[in-house]
């Protein structure tokens, strides 16, 4: 027998809903840990299913950060103007922006990476790893391994979330994705940091 008690705590923790709680608490013999896993992997089939539906509705949202020095500018996209208004959408929203304040992203996703940039940290990471004095049949191991933390650090989809640590920013779209019953996609945003020139990040780049 599933306690309501539990049921309630993997709710709050995953924002799924009641039933699907219930499912996963049974299928991991009340392991709460199992269970959140278990969730997020069901998330993450959801939102592959999801993620062809077109999205012609959304928001541009901003943050500003106290003291007026920092800002952002994100627009995210979402099937209906009625998931648009919600309180959840809006709150994914905020989270993204916020995140982005604090964690500088280069772009949305790996792919909007300009090539020139990839290519010149790329030389840099092989330069580096010829110095270490390793072997040559293991360098390219070591510069994709470099390549790979590049991304993590720079690429918004692949950062850490600031506000959880344990999944990354596109956990955290996919979770949503599954828990709201629409696609969901950060589309672009731009960053402002008082003395600062930066450029528009936009899925398209």
């Amino acid at each position: 027998m599933i306690s309501s008690a539990l049921v309630k705590e993997l709710r709050e923790k995953t924002g799924a809903g009641m039933m699907d709680c219930k499912r996963a608490l049974e299928a991991t013999d009340s392991d709460i840990d199992k269970a959140v896993d278990h969730l997020r992997t069901a998330g993450i089939a959801k939102a592959e299913k999801k993620a062809s539906r077109e999205t012609t509705e959304g928001v541009i949202a901003s943050y500003i950060h106290p003291g007026s020095k920092l800002g952002v500018l994100v627009e995210v996209n979402c099937e209906t103007d009625f998931m648009a208004k919600t309180e959840a959408f809006q709150q994914f929203v905020k989270d993204v922006a916020m995140h982005i304040a604090a964690a500088a992203p280069m772009v949305v996703r790996r792919e909007n990476v300009p090539q020139d940039v990839l290519d010149h940290e790329k030389s840099i990471f092989m330069e580096q790893a010829r110095q270490s004095g390793k072997p040559d049949h293991i360098l390219e191991k070591i510069v994709s391994g470099r390549v790979d933390k590049f991304y993590a650090e720079n690429v918004l989809l692949e950062q850490a979330y600031v506000k959880d640590p344990q999944k990354t920013i596109g956990g955290y779209l996919n979770e949503s994705i599954a828990s709201l019953g629409e696609n969901i996609v950060i589309a672009r945003f731009t960053r402002f940091q008082l003395g600062e020139v930066e450029s528009d990040r936009s899925t398209d780049t």
